[in-house]
Parts: C-alpha cells; sequence; structure tokens
C-alpha cells in the first residue's frame, strides 16, 4: 500500500513510516517502499500505549536504522523543513 501510495499520490511530499505503531524494522522497510520520514522521537506517548503496544527507541537507535537502510538521516521541524 505505502508504494501505490507513493504513485498515485504524487502530490503527497512526505509519508511518514511510523515505528510507534509499527516497530522499528517494519518502519525501516517502510523507506524501500517509499516512505522518506520515520517520525520523531517522542516525550511520552499514551494513545499507542493504552491500546497495548509500546514500542521505545531513542534518535541513536533512529538514525542507525536510517543509515544502516542505505539513507541518510535528517532532522526536521513540524513544517517538515530541513534543519
Amino acid at each position: 500500500m505505502l508504494a501505490l501510495s507513493r504513485i498515485f499520490l504524487d502530490n503527497i511530499e512526505n509519508i511518514q513510516a511510523s515505528w510507534v505503531t509499527q516497530g522499528d524494522k517494519i518502519a525501516q522497510t517502510a523507506l524501500f517502499f517509499g516512505a522518506n520520514d520515520m517520525g520523531s522521537t517522542m516525550i511520552e506517548e499514551n494513545v499507542v500505549a493504552s491500546a497495548g503496544v509500546n514500542f521505545m527507541l531513542p534518535e541513536t537507535e533512529l538514525r542507525r536504522l536510517i543509515t544502516t537502510a542505505g539513507f541518510k538521516p535528517r532532522q526536521r521541524d513540524c513544517y517538515y523543513n530541513l534543519l
């Protein structure tokens, strides 16, 4: 679905792979299917946790996942401006 979204929704610049809901390995794999954003670090997350999902990753691990997938990690603001 992600790869098809990238093809058919070509007017959407950024598609996020949510490691919070999908886990680190699925989010890393999603980068190969068109996602260009791994989401962000979280200070506190209650919505997904209340559903029984509990993935936690430090920034260093997010950067490692992106780098080992062959991509360059970049920091962005909430408007998707690269910092």
